[in-house]
């Protein structure tokens, strides 16, 4: 005898199971989502507040709209930090140096990944020497390039200077047109151990009979990476550009110590910190703090629209 099913009760009986898991998660959630907005929520709300003041570390100031950003002076011109020359010399100096650095990490990091995950002997020693510049605390692998990149003493000076790229007496930091890009090799040799960690976890997330019925199919190697892997590899690709685009974009600690404040390697987060610190004005170093995040914004925003549609 088979005892009848009363079908009409399991979509409600589903519903309160799912209602049920959504009400657990949200308290399970509750505590690090109230931590989160007390240490991070706070303090960018609070530099939200403070980028529309003339606020100092003295006197908590007014609020003054859009003055700090743009205003027009009782002579007629319109004064601010987005006409300040030397705000757009350091977005321009901060773009160059993404660029030319994420693109170069993107590429060594995906050939580093690709000869690691390949069947070679000697994997886990590369692997290690891979590793060494990234284990190397940001500060002092600055300094040892400061030391390389030294007027009399540094090797790459002299390098630069018995090869006759520069003259005598001068190095890669004190030349203007190389001076950029010398801080973009430094951030290179770097993070590019980073970028191949990442790329390297989303190739061993792929899995081999793929490529074995590739083979069978008679796909070469050249039309497997670009057929096979590069699609596949694409979630792995978009987290590491993103990852190391907003730490280009807000690059502060290895072009301070290597050159310092100088206008051909201003950065946009030494811009802020000169703002905010030399100034003593947390109305101007807010208000650069908020175009960075405008400008990071924007740039992730492009990443994930882009890569999404190419890849999909």
């Amino acid at each position: 005898m088979t005892v009848p099913v009363d079908v009409t009760m399991r979509p409600k009986q589903k519903a309160g199971i799912e209602s049920t898991r959504a009400r657990t998660a949200v308290w399970l959630l509750a505590p690090t989502l109230i931590v989160l907005a007390l240490v991070a929520g706070y303090p960018l709300f609070r530099t939200f507040y403070l980028a529309f003041t003339d606020a100092t570390f003295e006197n908590p100031g007014k609020f003054v709209g859009f003055d700090n950003f743009l205003f027009k002076a009782d002579d007629g011109t319109w004064v601010g930090l987005l006409t300040d020359p030397a705000w757009w010399e350091s977005v321009v100096n901060t773009v160059r140096f993404t660029i030319g650095s994420v693109l170069f990490e993107t590429l060594l990091g995906l050939a580093f990944a690709l000869v690691i995950n390949s069947k070679i002997r000697g994997k886990g020693l590369l692997r290690t020497a891979i590793l060494v510049p990234w284990a190397i605390p940001t500060v002092v692998s600055a300094q040892m390039w400061n030391w390389m990149y030294q007027d009399n003493l540094g090797i790459l000076s002299q390098w630069g200077q018995s090869l006759g790229w520069l003259k005598v007496g001068q190095s890669f930091l004190s030349n203007p047109n190389t001076s950029l890009w010398a801080l973009v090799a430094v951030d290179i040799w770097k993070t590019t151990p980073f970028m191949a960690l990442l790329l390297l976890a989303g190739l061993q997330s792929i899995p081999s009979d793929m490529y074995e019925a590739a083979e069978v199919d008679g796909a070469s190697k050249v039309r497997q990476f670009f057929r096979l892997t590069l699609p596949l590899l694409s979630p792995a690709l978009l987290v590491a550009l993103i990852f190391r685009t907003l730490d280009a974009l807000r690059v502060f600690d290895m072009p301070y110590v290597v050159k310092g404040y100088a206008p051909d390697t201003l950065t946009m987060s030494m811009f802020a910190r000169q703002q905010l610190i030399d100034n003593q004005s947390l109305g101007a170093g807010s208000a650069v703090s908020l175009l960075v995040f405008l400008i990071i914004m924007l740039f992730t925003v492009i990443y994930v629209t882009t890569l999404r549609v190419r890849f999909d």
